[in-house]
Formats: structure tokens, sequence, C-alpha cells
């Protein structure tokens, strides 16, 4: 067994909780110990929502442990129908109500005796899934229990729309710059003469939910979220859909052409190549500028990537083949998709980790000493440690990214971000030389630990003086020799004299 002290995946409950407060007038009922409920303060404050979140815990203590929990759970969901008014209560359970072998079905169906509002059990398993698959399922459970509902009243709608339209699925809250995805993406269908039939599920009502199968294609921009809502509609209704990421000029173009393919297929007649090429040279600024003089000084340059498939699979392209950066390693925690992400980034990279233990990562990049990472905010933090720039590109995400301005990554106006923040997280020319002079960004101390707890090395003060003399950008190098040279002979501390040693076995 291992201690995990940081998950880059929550757990199952805080996807469902994460799509159910995405829905307007929906509620949440969470079923667990106190301390569970953080999910309320996290989105308050990453999100800066002015509005209560619509999430209530109904507590396990110990009188729910000593008589059970079904009164309580069954007065919470009736209480918040009576209070909010809800169009669906959600009931989630937690790995708490899952070990209390509670029959969670049958509270729903209590409490839909007396409550107005539809009440809805999240079915998912809480010991197999994670935070993002769980959000995927619920999702998915959502708009087959409408669409069914609709259509036992004759309510379904599978008319098309007179124009071409699409749902975008998979915008949700504490989603990576979702809300400025869902913005360019709208701009972006606006453009290509397409109107945006529904969003789901950030902003939308469940009682739209009926009208999803008028849309002539459906979006899904994200990996994690949306694909199972997508198959099944496409198995219900024959609905197409297209997943490719518009993440980067190339990719951006393919996903363009494949809504053509789809959109012709169904009598449109359409031909975007023209706004490709508008878009490519006018609009994107990344095309220009990663042929600049500037980014002349990023070919070959070490990157590490890192973050969920979506975001990490996009930035890996985006390096190796629109700004001539050597990717070293790209990586993901998703486990459960792992296939997908080696085939999307396999000739992209060096090598590929799947992998959700931060220790593993971090010592990888020690190891690898890229000149940038981009990941999520774990990677950010190790890259302090290691004195290497790091551009967050994925969650898990602390508030600063989650911008006040407009800071999209997908669409045209995505690539200019996304090229920004890969330009501006190497240090380049001058920068190198005056941090060498002034001092780094945060430290000038080298870090002589392993980034994970594995390392039984110690340095000596007279051994860390001599190191911090040598030149920054060969003192990692340096270091990590002379940690190989020590561990090789035995050595637990490491002094001037043994640096003195290494460097002459090396022949420095």
């Amino acid at each position: 067994m291992k201690l995990a002290y940081w998950m880059y995946a929550g757990p199952a409950h805080i996807g469902t909780l994460r799509v159910a407060s995405s829905f307007k007038n929906v509620h949440a009922i969470m079923h667990a110990p106190l301390g569970d409920d953080y999910f309320n303060v996290m989105r308050s404050m990453l999100e800066r929502e002015r509005d209560f979140t619509p999430v209530t815990a109904s507590i396990v203590d110990r009188n729910v442990l000593a008589r059970g929990s079904q009164e309580k759970v069954v007065d919470n969901i009736t209480r918040k129908d009576k209070e909010e008014r809800p169009d669906l209560i959600v009931l989630t359970p937690t790995c708490t109500s899952s070990i209390l072998q509670e029959d969670l079905q049958n509270f729903v169906e209590r409490a839909q005796l007396e409550a107005k509002s539809n009440v809805l059990l999240a079915d998912v398993n809480h010991y197999r899934v994670n935070e993002l698959q769980a959000g995927d399922r619920t999702l998915h459970q959502i708009v087959q229990f409408y669409i069914e509902k609709a259509r036992k009243k004759d309510d379904l709608r599978t008319d098309k729309t007179t124009e071409p339209s699409v749902n975008i699925i998979g915008i949700s809250t504490l989603g990576f710059h979702n809300q400025h995805d869902c913005r360019e993406l709208k701009k972006l269908m606006g453009d290509l003469g397409i109107q945006v039939n529904a969003v789901i599920p950030e902003g939308a009502s469940v009682h739209e939910l009926k009208n999803l199968p008028r849309a002539w294609f459906n979006l899904v921009p994200y990996r994690e979220l949306g694909r199972m809502t997508a198959e099944y509609l496409q198995a219900e209704f024959e609905m197409p859909f297209v997943d490719i990421t518009p993440m980067g000029v190339v990719e951006t173009a393919r996903c363009i052409r494949a809504i053509q393919i789809i959109l012709n297929q169904q009598g449109a007649n359409v031909d975007y190549e023209s706004f490709i090429q508008d878009q490519t040279l006018f609009v994107s600024q990344a095309a220009w500028f990663s042929r600049s003089i500037d980014c002349q000084n990023l070919t070959g340059k070490k990157a590490v990537v890192f973050g969920d498939n979506t975001h990490a699979a996009a930035i890996t392209k985006i390096l190796a083949r629109e700004m001539g950066i050597r990717v070293v390693l790209a990586g993901t925690y998703c486990k459960y998709d792992a296939e997908w992400f080696r085939e999307q980034v396999r000739g992209y990279c060096d090598e590929i980790l799947i992998s959700d233990d931060n220790g593993a990562i971090g010592d990888a990049i020690a190891r690898l000493e890229p000149a940038a990472i981009f990941g999520t905010q774990m990677e950010r933090h190790v890259g302090k440690r290691l004195d290497i720039p790091c551009g967050v590109i994925a969650a898990p995400i602390h508030i600063q990214n989650f911008p006040i301005g407009y800071k999209p990554f997908m669409g045209y106006e995505g690539t200019n971000q996304i090229a920004d923040l890969i330009y501006n997280s190497f240090t380049l020319g001058m920068e190198d030389h005056l941090l060498e002079i002034f001092g780094g960004h945060d430290t000038k101390e080298v870090i002589t630990k392993g980034v994970s707890a594995d390392s039984d090395l110690a340095w000596s003060k007279d051994g860390l003086a001599e190191l911090n003399r040598i030149p920054g950008f060969v003192r990692g190098k340096v270091k990590r020799n002379t940690e190989k040279f020590a561990r090789d002979r035995g050595i637990e501390t490491i002094t001037a004299e043994v640096l003195y040693a290494a460097k002459e076995a090396v022949g420095a």
C-alpha cells in the first residue's frame, strides 16, 4: 500500500457534483461524512461564484451509524424540494455510503413519492471510477433519463433544425478554461454558419435535453466529459459526433474539416477551406509566430508534458508539430484511457508515461531535466523545486488558472494563447545569464533531494556551496553525475571533495 499525498483526479462524487451543479436549477444531495462537503467551498472559490452552490450534504454521523440513514436522507431530499423547487434532485453516493451498503435507490423511490421534483440516484461505482469517469457517466445518465421521459410523454422532438446546428457537449463547472473555450467554440460555430442547439451541462436546463436530437451533429471537445452522451445519442438517433479537440492550428483545421464532411453528408453543401486558410494566416498569430526569429530559439529545446488526456495530447502535438520543440516525455494520469493517449502522442515524443503517481512524474522530470514543463499545478510545484519553468495546461488547477480575462485554449484565438504560454514558459537568451547574476525566480538553492522520497543522499555545506558556483545551465547535470558517482561508491554525504572526484571521474 502506498500513501497518496496528491490526487490528479478526485473521487467519483466530485465528478457527479460537477455535472449536477453545472445544470440550471438542479440540486445535489451528497450523502457523506462531515468534511467531504468541501466541494461547495472549492467551487465558490475557484469559479468566483456569487450564487450559492446547489449542493447539500446529508451528513453521516454517529446517529446515522446507529439507526440508519433512510429517514435523514429522505427528509433532506423532501426539504430541499420544498425550499429550492429544483427541476431535478441528484442523490450523490460516496465511498461512505457504499461501505455502509445502504440502499440509496430505495431512498430515492421513497422521496419521489413526496417530492414534486424529479429525483435521481447517480449510478456510479465509487470503488472503480474517479472524478472524470463519474462525471461522464452522470451526464449520460441525466440525458438518458430526460430523453426517455420525453419519449414516454410523446414530447420528444427528433426533427432536425432548418439550418445546420450543433450540441456542444462537455462544458462544465471547474473545467480547465471551460467557459472561455465555450465562448470561442460558439464563435467558431457562428463563423461556420452553424447554430448552437444546446450546450450541456454548463448553464443548461434539463428541460432542454429533449431537444438534443434536433441538432445535426454533436461536438465533444474534451475526451474526459461528454463522449458517453455522444455515443448514446448516436446509438439512439444516429447522430454523428466530432471528438477532435480543436486545439492548435492543425487540429482546429482537422476538426472543421470533419464537421464539413458531416454537414455535407446531410445535404448542407459547405466548403470551409477558404475559412481555414484565412483564419490560419490572419486570425491565428501562432502560425507565423512559430516560424519567426523569436521561436527559432525554441527549436530543439526539451519539454515534458503531463496532464489529462485532452490537453496533454494536444499540447504534445503543438510543441512537436507546430513549434519544433522536442517532447522528451508525454504523460497522462487518465490510466483508464491509456491506449487512446498512446495512439495520439506516438511519434511526437521520446517517452510515454501513464501514471497517477506524482512522485514518479517528478522523478522523471528531474531525470530528463527539460527546459520547460507543461503540466498541472503539481508539475508547477515540481518545477519550482527543480528551478524549471512550468506552464499549466490541465487540471488539477489553482485559482490563478481561472483567469478573469479571456483565455481560451480552443479555436483560433486559443492558438494565440497557447503560443504565448509556450514561448513565455521557457527561459531564453539573456534571461538565463541575468538569472545567474541577480539570482533565480524564487531561490538559487539547488534541490539536493529527489522529488520523491526515495533519495538516500545528503549534501554537506561545502558541497552545496561548490555546487552553487557551477553555472546554472549545467548545474543539474553535474549534480546528477555526482550523486550517481557517490551512490555507486556507497558514499552517503556529498562533500566538496566528492564533487571534485566525480568531476575528475567523468573527465570534467
